[in-house]
């Protein structure tokens, strides 16, 4: 089998350069904009994008706001966090500087105190005051075409990853010697360095049926890319969300469902192998799945509205569209 040569990633130089430039642009020529982009939506699409922005956004009417909260005109960019800046900007720039919330960026896996933008939550039903954002997409949100069929790939369980975080330990422990497996750890400097083996590219792991997806800090970042890929990903239930809404996903449905401990991670491979119409159906559901992230025009106006119900809520702003439930 021939493999993919193209090295898949997005093209961190242009989002840059992208985010530089916008900031450039005087806001209040995206602010005249807000009301007609409002206005777009779709009588067709509304019901599917006023769901996805009640997802990620959970609270209620009359939500008290804290004036300590830092205006939108005090997102600076900083030396860190350059992502999660010119994605936050990218939505901001479209209200009124003199508004207030509050945001925390990088790997969040606890429900604050305070109502707060952030990229990812606990799976839980008590995460309202985590109001998720599209953010640091350069490298969470990131798709493949893989012109393989699974079937044609091989039958093993490919990983490689940074192994620190205890869940991703234990499973190494487990597996890292089992023929199904091709196992590698990214980094040095632990006490297991002798699961080491160098970083690979993506189009080489499109050779593999299965791909391990074990989550971090928060989410599992290669999650997005294997599953708009043929091949499949195999993972316990999910305890963190993003953008990504995985706790929307179906175990076997959409990818390989393994138990906590991985005990039963053997059995599911095999019955996999030996059932190849079942696997397919499995990377057919995910890729469509994947689809309702790849319109530029709804993700944009998704966020938008994320952050506008927000301001409606905290009566910072007059509604300019009924949120509904």
């Amino acid at each position: 089998m021939k493999v993919i040569t193209k090295n898949f990633k997005n093209n961190k130089f242009l989002y840059y350069l992208n985010g530089f430039l916008s900031l450039l642009i005087p806001k209040y020529i995206f602010q005249k904009k807000l009301s007609n982009i409002l206005k777009s939506i779709s009588f067709d699409e509304i019901d599917f994008i006023l769901k996805r922005v009640n997802y990620y956004n959970k609270i209620g009417d009359n939500v008290q706001l804290n004036k300590k909260w830092p205006s939108l005109s005090q997102l600076k960019l900083k030396k860190k966090g350059k992502t999660y800046f010119f994605d936050t900007y990218s939505v901001s720039k479209y209200f009124s500087q003199s508004l207030k919330a509050n945001f925390l960026f990088g790997d969040i896996n606890y429900v604050p105190k305070e109502i707060s933008f952030v990229k990812s939550r606990p799976i839980n039903s008590a995460n309202q005051n985590s109001i998720i954002l599209k953010l640091n997409k350069v490298r969470h949100f990131l798709f493949v075409r893989d012109k393989y069929p699974v079937e044609k790939k091989k039958n093993i369980l490919f990983g490689r990853a940074a192994v620190h975080q205890k869940q991703r330990i234990e499973f190494y422990k487990k597996y890292f010697d089992n023929d199904l497996c091709d196992l590698g750890q990214i980094n040095k400097g632990t006490n297991h360095d002798h699961w080491f083996k160098k970083k690979v590219s993506i189009d080489y792991h499109l050779k593999y049926k299965f791909i391990l997806c074990i989550e971090g800090n928060d989410v599992a970042s290669n999650l997005k890319w294997v599953m708009s890929s043929n091949s499949v990903a195999v993972m316990p239930t999910p305890k963190f969300e993003s953008w990504f809404m995985e706790a929307t996903l179906i175990p076997d449905y959409h990818y390989v469902h393994i138990r906590d401990d991985y005990s039963d991670l053997e059995k599911k491979i095999k019955f996999y192998i030996k059932n190849p119409e079942k696997l397919a159906q499995i990377s057919s559901n995910a890729n469509n799945y994947i689809n309702q992230f790849r319109n530029h025009k709804n993700e944009k106006l998704i966020s938008i509205l994320v952050m506008e119900k927000f301001f409606n809520s905290t009566n910072q702003k007059k509604p300019l569209i009924d949120f509904g439930g």
